[in-house]
């Protein structure tokens, strides 16, 4: 396993989430490691800005549409991902498995489209922890 990890913290809202990595973040601040840390959607520059326009209240998307905007976010991050990937040990709150969550389990999108399109993204990238 690399030194450099990529973890995820996955929960519903208000589990915690943002807090954690608030401590883990502060951990490595202290002891001078290196880190990235990004939100789904959000994160990079552009994903920030598919962010506003899923959470944006007045938006009504499909379910198709919606699922193609989170993963529009996720490719959007993925470049920054893979700049830092076993350079850095990666933060991310929320990942594939709250796709799963919400818009397979959530909306009933066909799971196996999910993961196509996240091994087309993720290609040979892989999450250490959850």
């Amino acid at each position: 396993m690399s030194k450099k990890p990529i973890i995820v913290f996955e929960g519903i809202e208000g589990s915690g989430k943002s807090h954690h990595i608030k401590i883990v973040s502060r951990y490595f601040d202290k002891n001078k490691v290196k880190y990235l840390k990004i939100r789904e959607p959000g994160g990079s520059l552009n994903s920030e800005k598919i962010r506003k326009l899923i959470l944006n209240k007045k938006s009504n998307f499909n379910v198709k549409t919606d699922l193609l905007l989170y993963l529009a976010a996720r490719s959007e991050n993925i470049n920054l991902i893979k700049k830092y990937y076993k350079k850095r040990v990666i933060l991310i709150d929320r990942f594939i498995d709250s796709t799963i969550a919400y818009q397979h389990y959530g909306m009933g999108v066909d799971i196996k489209i999910i993961n196509l399109i996240n091994k087309y993204l993720l290609k040979n990238i892989k999450v250490n922890f959850t």
